[in-house]
């Protein structure tokens, strides 16, 4: 199978609510979720669709920023490959690609959070070098 990367824009906000809707197991609504990625795209973010031919397999967003502990960095967000994909290597490739990308364009950390039943995506992220620093929290203010 041949992977490939794509930068996504708000035009494919269509072509990506499905997979969010997989993602969050239908937490949120296609219009909730349409909005805030329009509000995301607004801001230092992209969004890379995995694709197999025309189908979108997988997608993973990025937010740009400079922290004190880690220098100018990118935060993989939301990064979820369709099952019928998974444990196919694509998450390794993309990691390889967007690592590569984003050296050549001087960041010098990757972030990200994952869910804590997530097991399987803690093994990717432990084999690629990630390490554990913390914990995320969030406090809903609605």
């Amino acid at each position: 199978m041949t992977v490939e990367f794509r930068f996504l824009k708000v035009a494919n906000i269509a072509e990506i609510l499905p997979l969010m809707q997989d993602f969050t197991r239908h937490t949120y609504s296609d219009e909730v979720h349409k909005k805030r990625f329009i509000g995301m795209f607004q801001h230092e973010y992209d969004c890379v669709g995995f694709y197999d031919g025309s189908k979108l397999m997988g997608l993973c967003g990025l937010w740009y920023q400079t922290r004190h502990y880690s220098g100018k960095s990118c935060e993989l967000d939301h990064f979820y490959i369709v099952p019928e994909y998974q444990g196919k290597g694509i998450g390794t490739k993309f990691m390889h690609w967007i690592g590569d990308k984003l050296k050549a364009d001087g960041y010098e950390a990757l972030e990200l959070n994952a869910y804590k039943e997530n097991i399987a995506s803690h093994r990717l992220y432990a084999r690629e070098g990630f390490d554990h620093l913390g914990f995320h929290f969030v406090k809903r203010l609605y």
